[in-house]
């Protein structure tokens, strides 16, 4: 049995990956920031623990941390997405992106970082995108901080390399959740059909993707695809 923690694990992809791993029998922590209804409905489906937080409030997630007493895997999940051209991004909404896509990443790892350390062990998943990889229109701070994930994830991946602790990141493509709900049913359908595989992704098919990570044990610096090989 593993101990793992799940930033964003109330809805969507996180929701998707705390049951998986719960089913698995591991034992599984959740942070989540305001959707109390959907985490406390997370959690009595599948007997995880949900910790509300913050992941962009450093002292939030060390309070959030000092209640989990050990840490094997740690999946950063968590993320916002705004859309709109980059002119009619305000500052706010660029610095509040960044703040949760790319600060949550440095104060969840940091905070998880002395129980790694201690054993000598410990498996770190991050969570981009597609358009971390070829960048999206009218996307640009979402492309931006995912693109920041996943060299955060490379060069964390060499830092951490000796002393036991490996380091991968998840890029999904088009997923089914609710950031696609302002999307067109058209739109949908065409990204689907500019897959090869003919379709777009569920929650659970990341979750799975997740799982692999946590027992390839010879695998770190890697930013696996989970996209139907609509980015090859």
């Amino acid at each position: 049995m593993s101990t793992v923690v799940i930033t964003g694990g109330s809805r969507g992809i996180g929701a998707a990956a705390v049951e998986l791993f719960a089913a698995r029998g591991d034992r599984v922590y959740f942070l989540y920031e305001k959707n109390h209804d959907a985490a406390r409905r997370v959690a009595q489906k599948t007997g995880a623990t949900a910790i509300c937080c913050d992941v962009a409030d450093l002292t939030a997630v060390n309070a959030a941390f000092a209640q989990i007493p050990d840490v094997d895997v740690l999946i950063c999940n968590a993320g916002i997405c705004h859309y709109g051209l980059m002119s009619q991004t305000t500052e706010a909404d660029w610095d509040r992106e960044f703040a949760v896509n790319v600060k949550g990443m440095y104060t969840c790892i940091n905070a998880a970082m002395p129980k790694f350390l201690q054993k000598h062990a410990g498996c770190i998943i991050t969570v981009s995108s597609m358009w971390g990889q070829t960048g999206a229109s009218c996307e640009v701070a979402y492309s931006a901080t995912k693109g920041a994930v996943i060299a955060m994830t490379k060069a964390l991946a060499q830092e951490l390399g000796p002393s036991g602790i490996r380091c991968n990141c998840i890029a999904p493509g088009v997923i089914l959740t609710d950031m696609c709900k302002d999307v067109s049913p058209d739109t949908m359908q065409a990204l689907a059909q500019e897959a090869p595989l003919g379709k777009n992704g569920t929650p659970e098919q990341v979750a799975h993707a997740m799982v692999y990570l946590t027992e390839a044990e010879f695998v770190t610096g890697q930013v696996l695809p989970v996209n139907g090989g609509l980015v090859i």
